[in-house]
């Protein structure tokens, strides 16, 4: 597709700055993507795409200004006008509330020069045709079975003038499973994130809808109110994630979150009475991203000027304590917090992960109580408490006596994750999981099922 290698692209871009400072990155990705619906194949397809960001910096007596530009399809011929434009944009800007100095030069990425990763249709080799007999079994069941599979492959190569030379490849691939009856009265959702699509089981993906689907053969009717709820890794994902995107560390020194406390931050402050821990760590076993920041714009969740800034392991709940809020350097600097870069991971987990029961068993125990399968359309209603709205989908569940015995209504919901981590009275094994609402933009987590004993349901949803 491009006759030059974007590490090219980078060492050009430098080589043609004229500013005090320049970051570039050269990002490669390519995709490939599967979709079906009523037991058949529909469309499949490979792209790829390229985009350069140049980040221009220039000194001045009130403090340095940043340009950004970036550009998609860029060839070497048209580097110059983009470090060009970035440059024009830093000296027309007023200083960078957040300047900070370029990181020095470091330890280079061994293949900093190679060719970047590629992702073709042949990432579906096993894949497809599992697919294909779970249709043959759809069919022969009366169901039909929907859904999408995606892999993408995306090689971001910085440099900086200062010496850096990093590369990261992130793998991400998800697939999205959605069962219904032959007359669509009833339909239940399974996901699952990949990094090679070698560990998908899409036959045990299938049966666990198709016992869904047999639960809702008995429809129950039920009111609004507070229940007694399991919520399944994908529902507890989705409260988890969006907690973490609102985890600024200023934005709750400055007391505008839900983090906030008179005179500063709830660092420190118990969340949960269980030995719950939230954590994020760019080498964690097949959730792996990157190790480092890759900042194309400046805003609350990173910094321009951090680009190359080595991220390691972060705890950002220990014990039921809060721990970590994530922070530039910039913002680390306002708020007395540690240095804190946001990761493109998520973990919450149990120490003992041997004793911790499984969804079954815990619906075993349960003597009345709801099971959520997901969330969808969630949004936020108060920052100050994280009051987030949003409707039950594909399917809950009534359980009496340790047994799911029917199908229930929908509802809305209205809870905040972290007064839900307060409330927890049980938590199960650790498992990869897909964040159904969220899975567009972050896909790497791993969370157990929670029992909650007042899951506010707060009205009935016609939502199907």
């Amino acid at each position: 597709m491009n006759a030059h290698k974007p590490h090219e692209l980078v060492e050009r871009a430098l080589g043609l700055s004229e500013t005090d400072g320049c970051v570039v990155i050269a990002s490669e990705t390519s995709t490939a993507n599967l979709r079906w619906a009523g037991n058949a194949l529909t469309t499949n397809g490979v792209t790829r795409g390229r985009s350069l960001t140049v980040i221009a910096v220039v000194d001045g007596p009130e403090g340095a200004a940043s340009g950004v530009v970036s550009r998609e399809a860029v060839t070497l011929d048209e580097v110059e006008s983009l470090v060009r434009a970035a440059e024009a944009a830093a000296r027309a800007a007023d200083p960078a509330e957040d300047a900070q100095p370029l990181l020095p030069a470091g330890p280079g990425t061994a293949d900093f020069t190679a060719p970047p990763a590629e992702t073709s249709i042949e990432v579906f080799a096993d894949f497809a045709p599992a697919l294909g007999a779970a249709f043959a079994r759809a069919r022969e069941a009366g169901q039909l079975l929907y859904g999408f599979a995606n892999h993408e492959l995306t090689s971001s190569y910085l440099g900086t003038s200062t010496g850096l030379r990093l590369r990261h490849d992130q793998p991400t691939g998800t697939v999205e499973l959605n069962a219904k009856t032959a007359d669509l009265s009833a339909s239940a959702w399974s996901g699952t994130a990949t990094r090679d699509f070698k560990d998908i089981d899409v036959e045990a993906l299938h049966a666990e809808l198709t016992r869904r689907l047999a639960w809702g053969r008995n429809r129950i009717d039920l009111p609004a109110g507070r229940y007694e709820t399991l919520l399944p890794p994908s529902a507890v994902s989705d409260f988890l994630v969006y907690m973490l995107w609102e985890g600024s560390g200023r934005n709750a020194a400055e007391g505008r979150t839900v983090f906030s406390a008179p005179g500063g931050t709830r660092v420190g402050e118990k969340l949960s009475p269980l030995p719950l821990t939230l954590r994020s760590d760019p080498a964690e076993p097949g959730l792996e991203a990157a190790p480092f920041v890759i900042a194309h714009s400046s805003g609350d969740d990173g910094s321009v000027f951090d680009n190359g800034l080595p991220i390691g392991p972060t705890d950002w709940i220990r014990d039921g304590e809060l721990t970590n809020l994530f922070t530039t350097r910039h913002a680390a600097d306002l708020t007395g917090l540690a240095v804190a870069p946001m990761v493109d991971n998520l973990v919450l987990e149990t120490a003992d992960q041997s004793t911790a029961p499984t969804l079954d068993e815990m619906i075993a125990r349960t003597e009345r109580g709801l099971l959520l399968t997901c969330l969808w359309y969630i949004r936020e209603v108060d920052p100050a408490s994280l009051l987030l709205t949003g409707l039950t989908r594909d399917g809950v569940y009534l359980i009496e006596h340790g047994e799911v015995v029917g199908q229930v209504n929908n509802f809305r919901f209205n809870e905040s994750p972290v007064d839900l981590l307060g409330r927890i009275t049980e938590v199960g094994r650790t498992e990869p999981c897909l964040p159904r609402e969220w899975g567009d933009w972050f896909t790497r987590a791993a969370m157990p099922p929670v029992r909650v004993p007042d899951f506010n349901m707060s009205s009935v949803s016609q939502a199907s």
